[in-house]
């Protein structure tokens, strides 16, 4: 049995993981910033010891993070900035190091080590240079596009009109994965950390081109659903990221070997994108 921390373990990857590790029989340490939240709560109904832990507090790092066997580490630019993740990341490497660790796992963004010049992949491939550098036993998991930003936000007010709204041609595919997947995935790495350590690991679970998400959205909600193409230069109105995200996966693609994956690594559990989309509550999503 390990303990393992979980950074962002109220957020989808970090919680996803948790609740991985936790069925696997591991003790979790639930990282947030915001222990009173009702996601910690539930965290710690399932078991997990929820501690608080800031990126920008080292004492509270260290203090989360003495005596654990592991570290599954999350960072995000989105709600600050790029720099703010490059330093918030390289701050939580340091004390994880600081701290002995057994092995990191963090979770960074398929392609990210391919000079994508996408931003928020750019900052993770800075603090995947920083783990690589710090002596300590890493394996970097790196999810293509999260299915569960489907079932929220614009995509979400789109569905509600009948409309998956898409920055991409139709016809162009794309690899996709669920945060539980992610979680699965992750707890299986930090399981078998000599298997994996020192590993690069891009991951998906279904390839799909929009028409045939559009199509699968239509069928788990019982509803029609047809996509439409959004052009680059409206998402670039509201980011300039997000616009060089949605430019490479049309152009260059979000490949990963999604067949290979499944073959080699049955145990995660693998989600189509048909099974996740009919296990949301399409008409509390699409009615709410």
């Amino acid at each position: 049995m390990l303990t393992i921390a979980v950074t962002g373990a109220t957020g989808a990857q970090g919680g996803a993981t948790a609740r991985a590790a936790l069925a696997a029989g591991h003790r979790v340490r639930a990282l947030t910033r915001r222990p009173d939240s009702a996601a910690a709560d539930a965290l710690c109904e399932l078991g997990a010891e929820v501690r608080h832990a800031d990126f920008d507090d080292r004492a509270s790092l260290d203090a989360a993070l003495t005596g654990a066997d592991a570290l599954f580490a999350v960072t995000t630019p989105f709600g600050t900035d790029t720099d703010t993740e490059i330093r918030q990341g390289r701050a939580l490497v340091d004390a994880a190091a600081g701290a002995r660790l057994g092995h990191v796992v963090l979770t960074s963004a398929a392609h990210a080590d391919r000079g994508t010049g996408i931003p928020h992949y750019e900052s993770k491939w800075v603090i995947e240079g920083h783990l690589r550098a710090s002596g300590l036993p890493w394996t970097v998991i790196a999810p293509a596009a999260f299915m569960d930003n489907y079932a929220g936000g614009w995509t979400l007010d789109g569905l509600r009109t009948g409309t998956f709204a898409w920055p991409m041609p139709s016809d162009v595919p794309l690899t996709l994965i669920p945060a539980a997947d992610i979680g699965a995935f992750a707890a299986l790495v930090l399981q078998r950390r000599d298997d994996f350590a020192g590993h690069r690991l891009d991951i998906a679970s279904d390839t799909l081109t929009p028409a045939q998400i559009a199509s699968a959205l239509g069928t788990a909600a019982g509803r029609p659903i047809t996509h439409e193409e959004v052009p680059h230069a409206h998402v670039r109105s509201h980011s300039e990221d997000l616009a060089a995200m949605f430019a490479y996966f049309t152009g260059k693609g979000l490949d990963v070997d999604v067949a290979g994956l499944r073959r080699a690594y049955p145990e995660a559990g693998w989600h189509t994108f048909a099974e996740w989309a009919a296990g949301q509550d399409w008409d509390a999503l699409l009615d709410g």
